[in-house]
């Protein structure tokens, strides 16, 4: 490097002279620096890292190109839903019965109110299933006095429970079973268990598709029945 800056300016020293001497005057201008040791000129170019160099137009990769996230819908808002219920009422029979079925009449509620008939269970019995004359029931009788058992009816009224002899009358399921696993313990396994219904007719009535407001009034008027029972159920 110190050579060639040497050199230099030897030949700006050696121009310099010959343009004061006058040895090119009335001549066209010509490229004196490109004629004289031309083959001496170096231009110095700073050295830059090819790191740090980065072409304008250079493609970028298309792992680094991060995707734009397309907008979210915002979510739609549900209509609400009406609210409706289904209730049922019971039980009824007799004179409240009529009360009860008079008080829903007012609310005029049409094709909403439906009602069905149930058995109302009072009790359950033990019997002997019915014998098919009266010379069978006499052979029983005698087998049951014989085992010890000497409580007993039979039933004469016409109907399917004709000749049936009954063993005993309980208010609990669990109180007819103790009974009956003592006939066994004597002897007699041709006892049976059978719930006992009411004859008046229960009904229990029935509510579909109730707003708030009508359940409301319902609600008030179960409370007129102080042995009713008003309960939410599935709508079918």
């Amino acid at each position: 490097m110190k050579k060639i800056l040497w050199v230099l300016i030897a030949v700006n020293v050696i121009f310099f002279a010959v343009m004061k001497s006058g040895l090119f005057e009335g001549r066209p201008d010509a490229p004196v620096l490109a004629a004289i040791n031309a083959d001496k000129i170096t231009l110095a170019i700073p050295f830059v890292a090819a790191s740090a160099v980065q072409p304008a137009s250079e493609p970028v990769a298309a792992s680094a190109v991060q995707p734009v996230p397309a907008p979210v819908a915002s979510p739609a808002v549900a209509a609400p839903v009406a609210t409706r219920s289904c209730l049922e009422w019971g039980e009824f029979t007799g004179a409240e019965l009529d009360r009860a079925s008079a008080a829903l009449n007012k609310l005029s509620l049409g094709d909403k109110l439906s009602q069905r008939e149930v058995d109302r269970i009072i009790g359950f019995w033990v019997y002997i299933a019915p014998l098919k004359d009266n010379g069978a029931v006499i052979q029983k009788l005698a087998q049951l006095k014989a085992r010890g058992v000497t409580d007993f009816f039979v039933v004469q009224e016409a109907g399917e429970w004709q000749n049936a002899i009954s063993l005993g009358l309980f208010k609990t399921r669990e109180a007819a079973q103790s009974f009956i696993e003592g006939l066994r313990k004597k002897g007699v396994t041709s006892a049976k268990m059978g719930e006992r219904s009411s004859k008046n007719k229960t009904v229990i009535f029935i509510f579909d598709g109730m707003d708030v407001k009508m359940s409301t009034k319902l609600t008030a008027l179960q409370k007129e029945f102080a042995v009713s029972e008003l309960k939410s159920v599935s709508c079918h």
